[in-house]
């Protein structure tokens, strides 16, 4: 199985890159972020005419998550429970493989803003509601993974410059307790589980020529329950994509995962 992640930052504008990235990497299951459409306004066709499942959850200019699947779902989930959120930045399917069901949860999480502000309190309990849910998912499914935008960058190592960020909104403690507090459910990074290219990103300011310089920060992730962890083969970002003519400021990450999907 490969599987995908991409915040697109604009679905509408990038149609026809996220549909030639689905043709060249093969992908199976891509969960998108930052569609930034109305649910009237998804591109369903685009995808059911090369063959994919559409299942969408969107609202106009912000926000909005997306995956799109060559397998069915057999549950599909949207957004946190008790109507926490009126933002559009949770989906979650079940599908079907020779190994059981897999539960995929595609997240679109909060930025913050700035270290104290409502928006990085509004962070901190909307991690602490996800964390509940993969909680609660992983007592029915032990076969996770927890895919998307965390707007966090877990480690120094995923910063340009940990002296010029440390402490401040993406890499703050607290931030990196609430990953850490997910990956201590049973879940582990796809990406670290392989050695990996220094200086890995796969976010970049649009200014500043911040990608040509490589100013970056990795804060998409591919969380995958201990179950699933010794069939990933690869999990890698695919930096090609940022250099396209009116590029998203993220990268794709993709996961192969050594096993069929039904």
């Amino acid at each position: 199985m490969n599987i995908a992640t991409w915040n697109v930052n604009s679905l509408r504008i990038r149609l026809n890159q996220v549909l030639n990235f689905l043709d060249k990497n093969d992908i199976d299951v891509l969960c998108l972020q930052e569609t930034k459409i109305t649910d009237d306004k998804f591109p369903y066709e685009s995808f059911k005419n090369i063959g994919y499942n559409s299942y969408w959850l969107g609202q106009k200019t912000f926000n909005g998550v997306a995956i799109v699947s060559r397998y069915e779902s057999v549950r599909t989930s949207y957004n946190l429970p008790d109507n926490f959120d009126e933002q559009k930045r949770l989906i979650s399917i079940t599908i079907r493989s020779e190994i059981g069901e897999i539960c995929v949860i595609c997240v679109y999480c909060p930025n913050g803003q700035m270290i104290d502000s409502e928006k990085y309190e509004y962070k901190i309990k909307w991690f602490e509601k996800l964390t509940n849910l993969v909680k609660n998912e992983l007592l029915k499914n032990d076969q996770l993974i927890l895919i998307g935008d965390y707007n966090i960058a877990p480690n120094d190592d995923d910063v340009y410059n940990i002296e010029l960020s440390k402490n401040q909104i993406l890499t703050s403690e607290t931030e990196r307790k609430l990953f850490n507090n997910l990956v201590h459910l049973g879940l582990v990074d796809a990406f670290r589980l392989f050695e990996q290219p220094k200086n890995s990103y796969s976010w970049w300011d649009y200014r500043k020529y911040s990608f040509k310089r490589n100013i970056g920060f990795r804060i998409d992730h591919i969380l995958l329950t201990n179950s699933l962890r010794g069939l990933c083969q690869v999990c890698k970002i695919d930096k090609s994509l940022r250099e396209f003519e009116r590029p998203s400021d993220h990268a794709p990450v993709i996961a192969i995962l050594k096993h069929k999907l039904t």
